[in-house]
C-alpha cells in the first residue's frame, strides 16, 4: 500500500476515536510566574508587593514625575484647507502633460527657459497655472545644459566673494546693523556676490548665452583679490573650471596694473628687482615694467605679471621701491582678459575663452 493512501476500515465498525480525559482546573499546575510570586510573598511578608490573588486597596502615593508630552493625534483647531482647484496646478505638471515626459525633465525644460505662459517665459517650476496658455519652444532641448562661468569687474573696496562673509567682521542681524545713538559704526564691506544679478549683466556680452535664473545659483570663486583692488574676478558653476583654477593657480599668470604717485625712476625699479632676487626672502616669479606715466595727473602705471595669486605682493614691492601705491587693477587671469567690461558689471565666459 502506498504511503500516500489511507488504510480502509472494515464495514460496520465505528471510527476509532480516543477521547481525551477532562482535566480539572484545580489540578492544573501553576505557572512559573505564579510560583515565583508566591515564593516572594512568603519570604517577604512585609513587602509592598501584594500576594497573588489578593487586591491591594491602599491609596497610591503621590508621584513627582513629570507627565509625558504625548503627541496630539487630533488637531483641536483645524486650519481651513483651500481647495487645490482654486490655486491651479503646478507648471511642471502641465508641461508633463504637454510634453509627455517625467517630472524632472519637465522642471529642466522650465529652468532652461523653454516654457512660456501666455507668451512670457517662466523659469519657476512651482508656478501655478489655471486657464493660462502654456507653450513649449519648438527648439526645446535638454542636450545643452552646460554650467556657466561669469567674469566680474569688481569695484575697489568690495570683498572678492571667495568667502561669503568676512572672517574679521561676522555678519550681523538686520536689526543690529544700525549703530546706537552717539556711536559711530564701521560701514559694512559689501561682497562682490551681490553684483551677480540680472541688472548688472553687461549689455554687449558677446558670448551669445541666454541668461537664466539658474546661472546665478551655486557659483564658486577660487581666485582671491585684495579688497582695495579692482579688476577681474571669476565665479563658476563648472567643476572643471573650479579644478583648473584651484590646481593650476600657482602656474597661472596674473597681470596687474598698479597706479603709483609721481614718476617711476630707475632707482625705484632696481630696488624692486633686488627685492625679488633676495634669497633670504624668496618671492614668487614676477615680471614688472613701467606701463605709462602722466604729468597731468602726476601718476605712473606699473605692470606686474605674477605667477599665482599672492594678495599683498604688489603693495610690498611698491613699498620696497619707495613708491606710493594709489590703486591697482587685475586685467588678466591666464589667457582671459577683462577687456572693456565696465566696473560693477559681469559677463559670461565665451566658448572660445580658456584660462
Amino acid at each position: 500500500m502506498s504511503t500516500f493512501q489511507r488504510a480502509a476500515r472494515p464495514e460496520g465498525l465505528p471510527p476509532a476515536r480516543t477521547e481525551r480525559p477532562t482535566r480539572d482546573a484545580s489540578a492544573r499546575p501553576e505557572s512559573n510566574r505564579a510560583l515565583k510570586r508566591a515564593a516572594y510573598a512568603a519570604s517577604n511578608p512585609g513587602a509592598n508587593r501584594p500576594a497573588p490573588g489578593m487586591a491591594d486597596n491602599r491609596p497610591a502615593a503621590p508621584s513627582n514625575a513629570k507627565p509625558r508630552n504625548r503627541p496630539r493625534t487630533v488637531d483641536r483647531d483645524p486650519k481651513p484647507v483651500t481647495a487645490a482647484a482654486n490655486e491651479g496646478e503646478r507648471l511642471s505638471k502641465r508641461v508633463m502633460q504637454l510634453k509627455g515626459c517625467s517630472r524632472s525633465e519637465a522642471e529642466q525644460y522650465i529652468e532652461c527657459g523653454w516654457v512660456m505662459v501666455n507668451g512670457v517665459v517662466v523659469e519657476d517650476p512651482p508656478f501655478r497655472v489655471q486657464q493660462q496658455t502654456v507653450t513649449l519652444d519648438p527648439a526645446a532641448s535638454l542636450l545643452n545644459m552646460a554650467d556657466v562661468t561669469l567674469i566680474l569687474h569688481k569695484p575697489p573696496g568690495w570683498l572678492d566673494g571667495v568667502e561669503e562673509e568676512d572672517d574679521d567682521e561676522p555678519a550681523a542681524p538686520a536689526r543690529a546693523r544700525a549703530p546706537a545713538r552717539g556711536q559711530t559704526g564701521r560701514p559694512r564691506v559689501q561682497s562682490a556676490r551681490s553684483l551677480l544679478v540680472a541688472a548688472k549683466h553687461y549689455a554687449h556680452d558677446s558670448s551669445d548665452i541666454r541668461m537664466l535664473k539658474r546661472h546665478l545659483l551655486h557659483l564658486e570663486a577660487e581666485v582671491p583679490l585684495e579688497t582695495g583692488a579692482s579688476g577681474l574676478v571669476v565665479f563658476t558653476q563648472d567643476w572643471r573650471t573650479t579644478r583648473k583654477l584651484s590646481e593650476d593657480l600657482g602656474s597661472m599668470e596674473h597681470e596687474i596694473i598698479a597706479d603709483v604717485a609721481g614718476e617711476v625712476d630707475e632707482d625705484a625699479l632696481q630696488k624692486i628687482a633686488r627685492a625679488l632676487k633676495d634669497e633670504r626672502n624668496p618671492l614668487p616669479h614676477t615680471r614688472f615694467s613701467v606701463n605709462s606715466s602722466s604729468e597731468e595727473t602726476g601718476t605712473s602705471k606699473l605692470r606686474f605679471a605674477i605667477k599665482g595669486a599672492h594678495p599683498g605682493l604688489v603693495a610690498y614691492l611698491c613699498e620696497r621701491g619707495g613708491l606710493q601705491l594709489q590703486a591697482m587693477r587685475r586685467i588678466r587671469l591666464g589667457r582671459v582678459t577683462l577687456s572693456d567690461l565696465p566696473m560693477g558689471q559681469w559677463r559670461y565666459l565665451a566658448a572660445h575663452e580658456k584660462f
